[in-house]
């Protein structure tokens, strides 16, 4: 049996797989809408994933598709569902458009995680050594069993549970590593020329996307310096309270750091949005019949302190639905370089079968900022702009606790702004 549920999503990239599940959407979970009872057969698995696109597609004219002669085209036997999800996928890229894809059920189960903040595992961020070609640690999370058993960042890991890991790209490694809580996995990793044999209990890893501290600048000010990673479940709660614990400390202004944050949830990001600002829009929903839902500032916000944003090209949707705001409600300097340019919304339709959930995300609406720009395929233009050389892309990639200090050029950059014009940024 095939069961189908619904969820809206503002999509950013596709999700990044690791051995955690870091990066994501901008996503909003609204209310369940009915389930549809269909056959359990492949056929019915095509035919639900074309008439979500039919009924709710923002283009209605489907990337100039005949979308009946598509149904004809592709909704038809199937052997099995692995075919069938190879059809879905073909006949979605009709549409042209990258944010509307299907999950299987392990990516599926991979994007909830995501937006969940916390995953079963043993706690690293896996990336790829370009030369060995085998997944690289990138960082263990603080407090994991990664971390705990010392495993390092740069760390190559060329076996688990004894099977090599040549040639094995990330999401392999990924369920490899993933289980149940309190299993074990045994990682062989490469540190140098000395391999290293390392037994891991995996536990529920709770993941914190804020962090944040107090810094005094050169010229004596003490400025809150937050860290946004990801716009995740626990995002809220955890911005809160970095604004609150630093207003305790007497801070005279922020530095808001959304560089690398691909989205996440929708709600957590007009939620974060009103704790900066007192009034004014944050963004503006569009649908394919001209339908607007507009979100704004509720008066709630915890302080009207000077603040600057950080964001570069891997700051997306969410992101950009943040910086917009307070870039067009004359709240904050934007310092980086252009945003990723990613304005379009997401439904996530959840289809449960006998091999498990599997889902598909599309593009029901667009965005705007409050003053109305689209900034689809364009980005937000930062009010002053500081890039990276490739020599200091290298520096904080190998010293990341320099990122967020004045050894951080486009962070020095930011403090400058920031003290030059104490009350530029204020609403």
């Amino acid at each position: 049996m095939v069961l189908s549920k619904r969820m809206l999503v503002l999509g950013a990239t596709t999700v990044t797989i690791a051995a955690v599940a870091i990066a994501g959407a901008s996503i909003h979970f609204p209310k369940v809408s009915a389930m549809l009872q269909l056959q359990d057969n492949p056929k019915e698995i095509v035919d639900e994933v074309w008439h979500v696109i039919d009924r709710s597609y923002v283009d209605g004219t489907f990337n100039q598709n005949d979308w009946d002669s598509v149904r004809k085209e592709y909704v038809r036997p199937y052997k099995d569902k692995q075919e069938a999800y190879k059809s879905v996928r073909e006949m979605l890229k009709k549409l042209g458009d990258p944010y509307t894809r299907f999950m299987d059920p392990d990516e599926y189960r991979n994007m909830k995680i995501d937006t969940s903040g916390e995953l079963i595992g043993v706690g690293i961020q896996l990336g790829a050594d370009e030369k060995s070609k085998r997944p690289m640690v990138i960082a263990p999370i603080e407090g994991s069993p990664a971390a705990a058993a010392g495993i390092l960042s740069k760390d190559i890991i060329i076996k688990i549970d004894g099977k090599s890991t040549e040639g094995m790209d990330d999401k392999a490694a990924v369920n490899l590593i993933r289980g149940k809580a309190n299993t074990k996995v045994k990682l062989t990793i490469l540190r140098g020329t000395k391999e290293i044999d390392f037994e891991l209990k995996r536990q529920v890893i709770a993941l914190h996307p804020v962090r944040f501290n107090k810094q005094k600048a050169p010229s004596g000010e003490e400025i809150g310096y937050i860290r946004l990673s990801q716009f995740s479940a626990p995002a809220v709660k955890e911005m809160r309270d970095a604004i609150e614990t630093l207003e305790k400390q007497n801070v005279g202004g922020y530095v808001l750091d959304l560089r690398s944050n691909p989205g996440g949830l929708l709600d957590a990001s007009v939620e974060i949005a009103r704790m900066w600002l007192r009034q004014g829009g944050i963004v503006s929903t569009v649908t394919r019949e001209g339908n607007t839902d507009r979100k704004s500032a509720n008066a709630t916000e915890l302080t009207q302190k000077p603040m600057v944003v950080l964001v570069d090209g891997g700051s997306a949707s969410a992101s950009e639905i943040l910086s917009g705001a307070l870039q067009d409600n004359n709240r904050a300097k934007i310092i980086g370089t252009k945003t990723f340019g990613k304005g379009l919304v997401q439904s996530v339709r959840e289809i449960m079968s006998d091999d498990g959930e599997s889902g598909m995300a599309v593009t029901i609406a667009k965005y705007l900022t409050p003053q109305g720009r689209d900034i689809n395929k364009h980005g937000i233009d930062p009010d002053v702009e500081i890039k990276l050389t490739e020599q200091d892309q290298k520096n904080l990639l190998s010293n990341r606790d320099k990122i967020g200090t004045p050894a951080d050029p486009q962070f020095a950059k930011a403090l400058q702004v920031l003290l030059q014009d104490p009350k530029q940024a204020k609403s």
